[in-house]
């Protein structure tokens, strides 16, 4: 997450200082067998004479697509192989014998397909525009975008379809046909939150389509401003999540001490419920050091959409919590207590804010990615789940 909104503010930066030059954005848009990024990497490419006028500038490149070594060949392609602009597909395939003779020195037994293409600021196809969107209104939305096309289509690789986090839909694909059977599938991704790839058999030829789910950042709300939430807002933080700190006792020093933060709201815990927004996208961790304020916030958010909730203390006082929780409001679902993680953290023997924060930091990243947290020399299954692939066939 921290590095798209950091493509988003390079970005952004280029438009505000009205470049002539053209700006490209890479994208992986599918992968096979072991590769460092996954589909939905993405690094924005600007040209040195963008970016600087004196002779000393050198290119500028923000995300990353692989471990470091397809990154300039990547660059190279937008000079060489696009002067007519429309967007290309190159393919790296890592276990070919032909990887050392590339210099690129990979070694991940995968296969790379990186979509690069020209942006437009004003575009509302500019995948970055939806990617803005969607951080900004905390909703998801989908991608679909043609990367391969066999046959007399009416398609070129690089048309796309968007659904925005307001149910709108932006396309420049002109065969409505296809449009309509992708924006089933569109629909269907959004409701499965999941990205996926999908392999058109037409009666003029095939495409294939990479459909993909945006999500916009989780927003951790850390209620309690002491100094043992420093690390954990600063580790969120370096994720790229998005961050606020509410704290109950009202303290003016809290602005200044989590000066990093998102937004730092000044409460009590009387109007709480007042002051705060929760979704599913939403995570906490609750690290007051006050059992009544304790007590309120987790009585407001145990029930609510929330997707994580944390609470700091022993296990005796949890029991506590929850004890006194039931006899105020009654008995908690099996689902709702499932979200609640308590005591918080992964047991990774931290005994110091910044490894507690550490244990916090990646106990919540386990569950958004619904992983248990385990070593990873003792999974069996594969580390990163392959997109499903739908074969459809459409006559």
């Amino acid at each position: 997450m921290k590095e798209l909104k950091s493509i988003l503010a390079a970005f952004a930066q280029i438009q505000h200082q009205n470049h002539s030059e053209p700006a490209f954005l890479a994208t992986v848009v599918r992968v096979q067998g072991s590769t460092y990024r996954q589909p939905g990497a993405r690094m924005l490419m600007v040209a040195a004479d963008m970016v600087a006028a004196d002779k000393t500038a050198t290119d500028k490149m923000v995300g990353t697509i692989s471990g470091g070594c397809l990154e300039n060949d990547v660059f190279a392609h937008t000079r060489v192989s696009m002067a007519d602009g429309k967007p290309i597909v190159v393919t790296y395939d890592t276990t070919a014998d032909e990887d050392i003779i590339w210099g690129f020195g990979l070694g991940c037994n995968g296969a790379i397909e990186v979509l690069i293409e020209r942006l437009d600021g004003n575009d509302p196809l500019n995948p970055l525009t939806l990617i803005h969107q969607c951080f900004h209104n905390q909703a998801p939305g989908i991608i679909a975008t043609i990367i391969s096309v066999e046959g007399d289509i009416n398609v070129r690789v690089g048309e796309r379809l968007i659904l925005t986090p307001d149910n709108s839909i932006n396309t420049n694909i002109q065969a409505s046909d296809l449009t309509k059977i992708l924006l089933e599938d569109v629909r269907a991704a959004l409701q499965n939150q999941h990205s996926s790839f999908h392999k058109y058999q037409l009666p003029l030829g095939k495409i294939d389509v990479f459909i993909e789910l945006i999500e916009p950042p989780p927003h951790l709300i850390v209620f309690g401003a002491g100094r043992d939430a420093i690390p954990v807002v600063k580790f969120a933080q370096d994720l790229g999540w998005q961050v606020t700190v509410m704290d109950c006792r009202a303290d003016e020093i809290t602005q200044e001490r989590f000066a990093i933060a998102d937004e730092v709201i000044l409460t009590r815990r009387e109007i709480l419920h007042k002051q705060i927004c929760i979704n599913s996208y939403t995570v906490a961790v609750v690290m007051t050091h006050n059992y009544l304020d304790d007590l309120e916030i987790l009585k407001l958010l145990i029930p609510s959409a929330i997707s994580y909730l944390g609470c700091l203390g022993s296990k005796q006082r949890i029991a506590k919590l929850l004890q006194d929780l039931r006899t105020e409001v009654g008995e908690f679902t099996p689902a709702q207590l499932q979200k609640l993680h308590a005591p918080v953290g992964l047991d990774i023997g931290a005994d110091t804010p910044e490894a507690i924060a550490l244990s916090i930091i990646a106990e919540i990243q386990g569950v958004l990615a619904k992983r248990s947290g385990g070593f990873l020399k003792k999974r069996m299954e594969p580390i990163h789940e392959p997109n499903p692939v739908n074969d459809i066939q459409k006559n």
